[in-house]
């Protein structure tokens, strides 16, 4: 378990070792006074009458270790804590730093409850390991392993007597431990699955309130609560017996001691002296022991979150080089992609050219593959066959930071961080000039509604940019991308949230914006791409078509289809009828 968590300790190992050594030394203080103690009580067992300055001495000893142990201890808990918890910011730079090598389409599909829990619970959860079963786990278990040697020296058969309890201890702690493994996998699942409920419960309120869901959505929500908590008390309920009946057990060391060391006195075998001794040794290791073998048990949770946080590491990491962007052009090509979510395959080997400073757009039905073929392009993804070339250059043999330079990719929902929204702005091009900024957000049409905010450009965004409408929001990323001015754009459905009367402005700005630009468009309402170079009619995650508007209407039924229900929901309006 230690030389997992090694590697990532780096320099700040030395503070766990000063840790070791120091709580030792505390540990060995405060075992002394037990020898104090005997030191007092034998001679008066033998008659002897003793001084003051006797008492004075011993007891001036007794409180100087003992306020030797306080401080060492704490000193060595202090130690402990400066490795763990560099250690823990050590785990989770390496954890970031290898998610951000991942497919993002995979990172978000383990959910934010998997990724919060993962981030902040399980590698927590490690600070026990590092902060105290290391160090406080091997000392005290170092000072009940010197106590028994002192032990043993003294007398061996009351140092057997006094371990007598111990097999029963560790025997009810092996069952507790047997228990306790046969359900944690089922354990961390449940833990798992409520946080990723409680996430979604709290991001969805708006809409559940909207549509008066809350029964529904509450009712999950308390179902997933209620099992975590049934599980968990069902599995401390097979564990607190063991637990209760070795906590007890294990600090009893004198329970056959006593009698039989007294039966061993009359007897004449055993002196009062040594008897004495054995008993105040054996006060000293009991609690040790005890705390020694209660840290124990953290380890195999620790041993499954560790896991668990190298195997989200250790997941395949987007295929790519490193290398910089060296194509011959802005050319795009598809080259028999295929790709599957999991098992299901959603892309056929799909192939299709865009030429440099072309419209090409992507229609269909929901569901028929537009948004992944989009998403693949900018490597959300990789692909199970075939290969996406930019300039004749495959994108597996570049790097994100090169790739993501040549290609902007506007969603139809764009997070915007809790920063200014000029800010937010800014990084389409961290480089830019104010003026640059400005400039970006007036062709993005944000203008109008930038100047009733009270801090204009400078408003803060809120979180997830709650402080915008959706059409703000995505203005807000429009004017990032054309900041960014990436010769390759990736626009699906950018324009979703836009109100009638700013739509045709938006449209306009997209002109200006996409001239000499290599597009790729994806929309729902296919009067904005009748202009289009060149429409991709998807169908069941295969390309059936591919022409302009006029020729589609005449050769494509699936268009036609598509062209219909778009006019339809363009000409849409509420009437005044009462619909029973």
């Amino acid at each position: 378990m230690f030389n997992k968590v090694k590697p990532y300790m780096g320099s700040y190992i030395k503070y766990t070792y000063a840790a070791l050594t120091v709580m030792l030394i505390a540990l060995i203080a405060h075992m002394v006074p037990f020898f104090i103690v005997y030191r007092i009580i034998s001679p008066l067992i033998e008659g002897e009458k003793l001084s003051f300055e006797y008492y004075a001495v011993h007891g001036a000893i007794f409180l100087l270790c003992e306020l030797v142990y306080s401080y060492l201890y704490v000193l060595g808990l202090k130690f402990s804590h400066i490795s763990a918890y560099n250690t823990l910011k050590n785990i989770r730079l390496s954890l970031q730093q290898k998610l951000e090598r991942q497919p993002l389409g995979s990172i978000q599909d383990m959910g934010n409850g998997l990724i919060k829990k993962l981030f902040t619970d399980d590698i927590e959860q490690i600070e026990i390991l590092l902060a105290h079963a290391i160090p406080e786990g091997i000392s005290n278990l170092s000072l009940a392993l010197i106590a028994l040697i002192c032990m043993f020296v003294a007398d061996w058969r009351l140092a057997l007597l006094s371990l007598a309890a111990l097999p029963a201890g560790i025997f009810a702690m092996s069952m507790m431990f047997k228990a306790g493994m046969a359900k944690m996998n089922d354990y961390y699942a449940a833990s798992a699955k409520m946080n990723a409920t409680i996430i979604e419960y709290v991001n969805g309120m708006e809409v559940v309130k909207v549509f008066g869901r809350d029964g529904e959505s509450y009712q999950r929500y308390e179902s997933d609560i209620k099992d975590y908590r049934d599980f968990t008390l069902a599995w401390y309920k097979v564990c607190w017996p063991w637990m209760a009946l070795y906590s007890a057990l294990i600090p009893c060391v004198g329970l056959i001691m006593l009698p039989v060391g007294t039966l061993l006195i009359i007897n004449g075998t055993v002196t009062v002296a040594d008897l004495v001794l054995v008993f105040c040794l054996s006060l000293s290791i009991g609690m040790p022991l005890l705390k020694a073998l209660a840290f124990a048990g953290k380890i195999p949770q620790l041993n499954f979150k560790v896991e668990q946080v190298e195997k989200a590491m250790d997941a395949a990491p987007l295929r790519s080089n490193g290398n910089g962007f060296t194509g011959d052009s802005y050319d795009v090509l598809f080259d028999n992609v295929r790709f599957a979510y999991k098992e299901q395959e959603v892309l056929h080997g799909v192939s299709l050219k865009l030429d440099e400073g072309s419209l090409t757009a992507l229609v269909g039905e929901s569901g028929s593959g537009k948004s992944t073929l989009a998403k693949l392009l900018v490597h959300y993804y990789d692909l199970n066959e075939g290969k996406i070339t930019l300039g004749s250059q495959d994108i597996t043999d570049m790097s994100i930071e090169a790739l993501n330079d040549n290609i902007s990719y506007v969603s139809q929902e764009q997070f915007l961080f809790n920063t200014s929204l000029y800010e937010n702005i800014l990084i389409g091009n961290p480089k830019a000039t104010r003026e640059q900024v400005l400039e970006a957000a007036d062709k993005a049409q944000c203008t109008e509604f930038l100047e009733r905010l009270p801090d204009g450009i400078d408003t803060m965004a809120g979180d997830g940019g709650k402080q915008l409408s959706g059409g703000e929001r995505q203005r807000i990323s429009l004017a990032r991308a054309i900041l960014k001015d990436a010769p390759v754009i990736v626009l699906d459905e950018a324009t979703a949230f836009i109100d009638p009367e700013n739509e045709e402005k938006m449209n306009a700005a997209i002109a200006q914006i996409i001239k000499g630009k290599t597009v790729l468009v994806i929309a729902h309402r296919l009067q904005t791409i009748v202009k289009a170079d060149k429409i991709c009619v998807m169908k069941d995650g295969d390309i059936i078509a591919a022409d302009t508007h006029d020729r589609l209407l005449q050769s494509c039924d699936e268009y036609k289809k598509l062209w219909s229900s778009s006019e339809a929901r363009a000409n849409w309006t509420i009437g005044n009828e009462v619909i029973s």
